[in-house]
């Protein structure tokens, strides 16, 4: 009150106070984290440094890899490498850890020798430019040019030139900077071991910084379409990829309209053409998908109508206003976002399964029986066929496979991913009875003794991977879900 003095005790006492609060340390503001996501949306993950590394000089990349591991294990954090960050289960995130980006990279043809140097963190759409300007392409690439080269090998990724294998195949050697801080050389001949377990290692091994990949000549090619009942797809499509001599590329797919779901299906296949100008025309940025718009594509969500209205653009009006002629590069020059949903409340799913040829049509019945009804909406099935893998330890086409491509627009609540998780589950249990496989890169959904059913060797890959890495500086979600 105003008529009250304060005692000279209060005033000491405050004093104090004031004295020791000034002796105490400030309170740290915490920075806030980086979260860094995949091309699913539902992996939102703090890490505590990015590194985004420009790969200018590759041996400046090799020092700066070099650098980033150094200074990771020195904190006790984990590393994940990635280029676009299109895998869609944290394979390319590491919580907490060091998230290494790689951008671009010298690209340097060998044409005597059918061969091209390039850097990892290079994009396809950069390759099919470069190779583009002296007749040449990539012998395999993965489906989409937006895609990062090294990223490619690391999920030994497939596209849809025929007759061929996955990406790795066509990889004649790479260059790997392994947990220590190593340089190595892996190829078939020259650390084979590492060699398989990097392709399609997911980055567990070590960050690739370049690899020698074949290339082919860039030809013109002319289309085929024929629509025909699902159950004869299988034999057609393996007669014609492995019996045409002039086939270079090939395709199916599937109607996903609810009544008569994976019961039709159509089969497009490009040879060269037999009388190709001298001087093809530069590669153009259109793809395979180009001619169903994206806003046929995206009506689909949801609406049965939306789905058949697409499978009469994909088999009526594309082969009729189809142009007829298009180089390989320009096939293949198609980037994932020409058809990505643009709907903040949902986000696009894939899912890939490998089946053998003859299992094709128990594949399509267990996916009638378990799709339809598992409230997820499925608007594509693409069908690839996949040559025998003999390198990669994870392989999943141990032999000749057809590699099923589904895409799924889900929503974004947990009772979405519930759905997805238990349909992701019973299509994985019917895929691996038939003697398949499913791909890796996606939703982590799968049970641990699924994994092992569907990859045989992948004890040995654990076990090789603590040897290489004994530490396990290595790391990403794929590894603490399913590998740990």
């Amino acid at each position: 009150m105003a008529g009250i003095r304060p005692s000279r005790r209060r005033i000491l006492a405050g004093g104090g106070a004031l004295a020791a609060a000034a002796l105490l340390p400030r309170a740290a503001r915490a920075a806030p984290r980086i979260i860094l996501n995949d091309a699913s949306g539902l992996n939102p993950t703090p890490v505590a440094r990015h590194a985004v590394l420009p790969t200018g000089s590759t041996e400046a990349l090799i020092e700066a890899v070099r650098a980033e591991i150094r200074d990771a294990a020195a904190a006790g954090r984990p590393v994940a490498v990635g280029v676009a960050r299109h895998s869609m289960g944290g394979q390319s995130l590491a919580r907490d850890g060091t998230a290494v980006t790689l951008e671009g990279g010298p690209i340097e043809p060998d044409t005597a020798a059918g061969l091209y140097r390039v850097g990892a963190g290079a994009r396809w759409s950069q390759v099919i430019r470069q190779l583009d300007r002296i007749g040449f392409s990539p012998a395999v690439m993965q489906s989409n040019s937006d895609f990062g080269v090294g990223s490619t090998f690391s999920v030994n990724a497939h596209g849809w030139p025929a007759p061929r294998g996955p990406f790795g195949s066509t990889v004649r050697a790479l260059r790997l900077v392994l947990a220590d801080g190593s340089l190595v050389t892996c190829s078939r001949t020259e650390n084979a071991e590492l060699f398989g377990l990097a392709m399609g290692g997911y980055g567990l091994f070590g960050i690739v910084v370049d690899l020698v990949v074949e290339m082919v000549p860039n030809r013109l090619l002319t289309p085929t379409f024929a629509v025909m009942p699902a159950a004869e797809f299988a034999p057609a499509f393996v007669a014609a990829v492995e019996r045409d001599p002039r086939l270079r590329m090939a395709y199916g797919r599937l109607s996903v309209a609810q009544a008569g779901f994976f019961e039709e299906a159509i089969l497009v296949t490009y040879a060269e053409a037999e009388h190709p100008p001298q001087v093809l025309p530069a590669a153009a940025a259109q793809g395979a998908f180009s001619a169903v718009s994206r806003e046929i594509y995206r009506a689909q969500v949801g609406s049965e109508f939306g789905k058949r209205a697409r499978w009469i653009a994909e088999t009526r009006l594309n082969p009729t206003l189809d142009p007829g002629l298009a180089t390989r590069n320009s096939l293949m020059n198609e980037p994932v976002a020409n058809l990505a949903s643009r709907d903040r409340n949902r986000t696009d799913i894939l899912h890939e399964y490998f089946v053998p040829p003859e299992r094709f049509d128990a594949f399509r019945a267990a996916c009638r029986e378990i799709i339809p009804g598992s409230g997820c909406d499925c608007l594509n099935v693409t069908l690839r066929y996949v040559a025998a893998d003999p390198d990669s330890t994870l392989a999943y086409a141990p032999s000749p496979r057809i590699g099923a491509v589904m895409s799924f627009s889900q929503g974004l609540t947990p009772g979405d991913e519930a759905a997805m998780m238990r349909m992701t589950e019973a299509l994985i249990e019917r895929v691996v009875a038939l003697g398949g496989a499913y791909y890796l890169p996606y939703r982590l959904h799968a049970r641990r003794d699924q994994m092992a059913r569907a990859y045989p060797r992948l004890d040995a890959f654990v076990a090789a991977k603590r040897r290489y890495d004994p530490g396990l500086l290595f790391r990403n979600a794929l590894w603490s879900t399913s590998m740990a």
